[in-house]
């Protein structure tokens, strides 16, 4: 066995990482629009006006005073206002993967272009004509779009007004939003992700050695629930509009190992999984909460707002597939360490037998292998690898050139591991590297942490021509899709 014939090769890129237009053709801002650039070091940060008119900012996922609301400032640089402006680069991009032979491209649309406040009736007719236009230009090249409905882009609005996610009408306003994607594109798109990264609500509670409060577990756990509850109706319209439509979730995939063979470590790794990977997959796998799920509750005496009508949802709208991202594994124990790696989006105890990357992320294909086989066997549903790939500075060299073999390597060797799984009996689908072409990073807003098989010119602080170049990445990943994945090298 290896690679399926039809194997989806491609890569991805989110809407508020790559568009830019922030704010043209009547979008409206999301929280990403009032996010400021950071780095490794620095964090991004989240700028207000308070009730006084005093400018202020708060960490990125921190609230703002009472009384403030969300602005840009002057004086701030939001890397996200432009991005690499795939909004007006869409079909020159398009060209460059159709060129590396793209079975699959992986996008997102902007809640906001299409609904600016999030609560309209009707959609905003120029963002509905943009991603037609785009979908139509990867059918042009026989390029299957696959579409993420959520990814990070709650309009700012529908933050603001109505207190995002933790609001039950969220659910109505979603609904409306994913309808109309599925009307307005059916024949376009079938391949569809309800909510990117869904499990980071509540995994994000524990990153860097915090511990959430239970005010904050309430919430998360809150927000999840409407989530599912609007996954799940979403599914069943989607099918209703379009009986070829394939949906899945997508999950934050890590794969987490005990620190040692104590057993409390065993136990805290099995809780790590079933707290930040199985209880979003059960749920939407499943449609039902798993039984664990009343101790992870109980654990921060969470009461979630559930009806009898939300757990019949949950039954009806169950995913087609499982889809996820990878990047890396971590280590889960109850003793301490003075051996500890930090980075963006991941802190904990070092893996002695792996590599890091720059940004502190354990460089780990078996560990792709891992997770592949354990999901698959519980859940038995088709899956996709839809984010994978390596944040590495890149040089330009003088003649335009930019060498990237550390990217090749990674690319690789998780390759390699995803035919391993397919050989023990994984239904895998599709591979979508992340930031197939350069953007801005959703942890830090750099660029300098680059992604792509396309460099695109724009530095830190935006300043570039935009121009796209090919890195030796391109012509590789080129020869793989070509050979469905059997020359590597």
């Amino acid at each position: 066995m290896s690679f399926r014939k039809d194997f989806l090769w491609g890569g991805a890129i989110a809407a508020n990482q790559a568009e830019g237009a922030w704010n043209v053709d009547g979008r409206g801002p999301a929280m990403t629009d009032v996010t400021t650039g950071g780095s490794v070091k620095e964090p991004r940060y989240v700028t207000y006006i308070d009730k006084e008119g005093n400018p202020g900012k708060v960490p990125s996922h921190h609230p703002i005073p009472e009384g403030a609301h969300y602005a840009v400032l002057d004086d701030h640089y939001y890397p996200n206002h432009d991005g690499i402006d795939f909004y007006h680069h869409y079909k020159e991009d398009i060209a460059l993967l159709a060129e590396m032979g793209f079975k699959v491209f992986r996008l997102s649309i902007s809640w906001s272009r299409l609904y600016p406040n999030g609560d309209e009736k009707t959609p905003n007719p120029k963002g509905v004509a943009f991603y037609r236009d785009v979908f139509e230009e990867c059918r042009k090249y026989g390029i299957e779009p696959l579409v993420t409905i959520w990814h990070f882009d709650t309009p700012l609005y529908l933050e603001e007004h109505y207190g995002g996610w933790n609001n039950r009408q969220l659910i109505d306003f979603y609904v409306r939003f994913a309808t109309t994607c599925f009307q307005e594109y059916k024949g376009l798109v079938k391949y569809w992700l309800t909510f990117n990264e869904i499990n980071g609500t509540v995994m994000g509670l524990d990153l860097f050695g915090n511990k959430g409060t239970d005010e904050e577990y309430q919430s998360a756990y809150q927000q999840l629930h409407y989530q599912f509850v609007a996954s799940a109706k979403a599914v069943q319209i989607g099918h209703q509009i379009d009986p070829e439509n394939m949906i899945g979730c997508m999950i934050c995939g890590i794969t987490f190992y005990p620190g040692s063979s104590d057993p409390d470590d065993i136990l805290a790794n099995r809780y790590q999984w079933e707290k930040g990977i199985f209880y979003c997959g059960d749920v939407q796998c499943k449609g039902k909460y798993p039984t664990y799920a009343t101790r992870l509750w109980n654990e921060h005496h969470v009461q979630l707002d559930i009806t009898d009508e939300d757990r019949e949802e949950l039954k009806k709208g169950t995913v087609d597939m499982y889809t996820f991202s990878y990047y890396m594994t971590s280590v889960v124990t109850t003793h301490e360490s003075d051996d500890m790696v930090s980075g963006n989006f991941a802190a904990g105890v070092r893996n002695p037998y792996l590599q890091y990357s720059d940004w502190g992320w354990a460089l780990d294909p078996k560990g792709l292998r891992y997770y592949l086989e354990m999901i698959y066997d519980r859940y038995e549903l088709p899956m996709m690898v839809v984010e994978n790939g390596l944040g590495a500075y890149d040089t330009l060299e003088a003649d335009g050139s930019i060498h990237d073999p550390y990217r090749i390597d990674y690319l690789r060797e998780h390759i390699k591991e995803m035919e391993v799984a397919i050989n023990d009996g994984v239904d895998l689908r599709g591979y979508t590297t992340w930031g197939c072409i350069d953007l801005v990073s959703a942890g830090t807003g750099e660029m300098r942490k680059r992604y792509g098989f396309i460099y695109v010119d724009k530095d830190d602080t935006g300043k570039g021509t935009y121009q796209r170049l090919k890195k030796d990445s391109f012509n590789w990943y080129k020869k793989v899709i070509a050979s469905n994945g059997e020359d590597l090298d």
